[in-house]
């Protein structure tokens, strides 16, 4: 056998051990909320397409390339693709009713916490950590989508945890939660570990560390405290409904007047994000889902 005949077969195998490898984790991903899993799907199809196709072009000798050119090639054409997606879809929702700030209200419906494992297991580890249950919330996102939300906070009244139940196309709920605390002199710290991209910009007054691969809420927690280490904080008195939809609000003006909002009256024309902000939401996305971070506001 010759030594190109080994090679062939060898890429062969390659190519449809990647293939798959892509679509078990495809598979998986739409049976689970794992970041690593939806991580390494993208990953895999990525990689699929680019040797794919490369493969191919070079088996049926439909180019006078080397392999790993085609190969190249054809990684570059899928991130080209996936940016235009990626680029048409922000510019959908720049131009949609979808509420980019959503205000809560009380949740009065009766569903409140989903009854999956992981999620009664999280709310018996809050109570076991004495955290209380203040309210529990909910705020529509367009499309007859609702999240919905529960707030805790701890026995000393300086840390608020807010719990976020998201629905997602597969059906199954992806949960989020944030720590929140203020100290005296007016700074606003915030811990997460929110896996949705964000882009826009913060206060000057929060200091936010979002962290979408610490999903352990004990060290989460853990990290909190430690940021907030050496600070006077303040006691919450305000109703977190209240409370959350001012910051809601105080993050949309921040947006507005940093440029990566356009003002209210010039949305209709010309949409609701700039170009500015649109590539940094187009960057978030691309960070999250090949990465699984996200960059600083």
């Amino acid at each position: 056998m010759r030594i190109n005949e080994i090679i062939t077969i060898d890429g062969q195998i390659a190519v449809s051990a990647l293939i798959v490898l892509s679509i078990a984790l495809s598979y998986a991903n739409s049976k689970t909320n794992s970041l690593v899993i939806g991580v390494l799907n993208r990953w895999a199809r990525w990689l699929c397409v680019s040797f794919g196709l490369a493969f191919l072009v070079d088996k049926m000798e439909w180019a006078d390339r080397p392999f790993w050119a085609l190969a190249v090639i054809f990684f570059l054409f899928w991130l080209l693709l996936e940016t235009l997606y990626t680029w048409v879809a922000i510019s959908a929702m720049s131009q949609s009713d979808m509420p980019l700030f959503p205000r809560f209200r009380n949740n009065t419906t009766g569903e409140e916490w989903p009854a999956q494992q992981k999620l009664i297991e999280l709310r018996n580890w809050l109570r076991s950590n004495k955290f209380k249950k203040e309210q529990a919330l909910i705020a529509n996102i367009g499309y007859e989508v609702d999240i919905r939300s529960s707030v805790y906070q701890d026995e000393t009244g300086t840390i608020r945890a807010q719990i976020l139940f998201v629905p997602q196309g597969n059906g199954l709920i992806s949960h989020c939660i944030s720590f929140t605390s203020d100290s005296v002199d007016g700074e606003h710290f915030i811990t997460d570990n929110l896996n949705t991209p964000y882009g826009g910009y913060y206060p000057e007054n929060w200091d936010v560390c979002r962290k979408p691969w610490r999903r352990n809420p004990a060290r989460l927690l853990k990290y909190h405290k430690k940021r907030i280490e050496g600070f006077e904080l303040e006691q919450y008195e305000i109703d977190p409904i209240d409370d959350i939809n001012q910051q809601q609000g105080v993050l949309e003006r921040t947006n507005i007047e940093a440029g990566f909002l356009v003002p209210h009256h010039l949305q209709e024309e010309m949409g609701r994000i700039t170009w500015d902000g649109r590539y940094r939401v187009w960057k978030e996305v691309w960070l999250l889902n090949y990465f699984g971070f996200t960059s600083r506001g």
